[in-house]
Order: C-alpha cells, then structure tokens, then sequence
C-alpha cells in the first residue's frame, strides 16, 4: 500500500472499533499536498460524533479541520481558541504561520 493508503487503513482498524474518541499522530506526515487536502476533509467528516485529538505539525492542516486548537511550542502552552483566535495570535503568526 502507498503512505496515505496505509495511513486510512489505520484510522479505518481504530475506527472499527466503535470509539468515542480518536487520537491521531501527525496523520498527514509524508503526504502529498493532495492527498493531505483528502485526509483533512477525511477527518474532518468523522468530527460528528466523535471527539478528535489531533497532533499535527502542519499548521494549514490543523487550522482546516479544528473547531477547538490548542498550540504547543517547545513543549509548552502558546495558545488555545478557535480558529480564528489562533491564527490573530501574535506568537503563533510569529513561531508558526509566518504571517
């Protein structure tokens, strides 16, 4: 199987069994830009019912799909609201987004 074929077969495996919750570990890591845009709408289409925990360093792809972000820096707490409070965020501009 190629990456991203690999990478739904294991959110499909986690989705079998019935959770409530779904954490996923960079789930776009090694993607390609079309394929990372797929499994973000992907993902996106499972947040009703289910609770999803996301650690993902592609800020783009967190910002697409996230209702609620939480951001770390260093291991430490930078910011946390909606979407758009995150990305008016003066230090998430700055370490992250580059604005």
């Amino acid at each position: 199987l190629a990456h991203g074929e690999q990478r739904y077969l294991e959110i499909g495996i986690a989705l079998a069994t019935d959770p409530k919750l779904l954490l996923l570990d960079e789930p776009t890591a090694g993607m390609s830009p079309e394929e990372t845009i797929q499994t973000g709408e992907f993902i996106k289409s499972l947040a009703d019912p289910l609770t999803i925990v996301l650690v993902e360093h592609d800020m783009e792809v967190v910002l697409g799909i996230s209702d609620k972000i939480t951001v770390l820096h260093n291991g430490a707490f930078l910011a946390e609201g909606t979407v758009e409070e995150v990305r008016a965020n003066a230090e998430v501009q700055r370490v992250y987004l580059r604005e």
